[in-house]
């Protein structure tokens, strides 16, 4: 085997990584097994592998999405709002806390002259 041939192959596996971790990867398994109607075994498994900021990304939304599908309230399920990955979209700029005084302040002090 020559240097050049293992070379793709790794990339290629250096892609799909990258993918996986960018996107995610999620398993879910439940399975039951049962004879002549007495459960034996149940197996639930629910893998996820994924990067640290595109699991903190989907993390409120996950358990937003299990807390209204164990309670039954679906309709809360339509409130919900999945993006694409933190790295795809800019991230949400907060505002600084020293401005937002400022501003309170400048309201206030206007709401004093009238």
């Amino acid at each position: 085997m020559s240097a050049s041939s293992g070379r793709p192959e790794t990339q290629n596996l250096v892609e799909i990584i990258d993918r996986i971790l960018d996107k995610g990867l999620v398993i879910d398994v439940w399975a039951r097994v049962s004879v002549v109607g007495i459960e034996i075994l149940t197996v639930e498994a629910r893998v996820v592998v994924a990067s640290v900021d595109t699991f903190l990304h989907y993390a409120k939304n996950i358990s937003a999405l299990e807390m209204a599908s164990q309670s039954g309230e679906l309709e809360d399920l339509q409130n919900l709002e999945f993006g694409t990955s933190p790295l795809v979209q800019p991230a949400a700029q907060r505002p600084d806390p020293q401005i937002e005084d400022e501003r309170r302040d400048d309201v206030e002090a206007a709401e004093a002259e009238q």
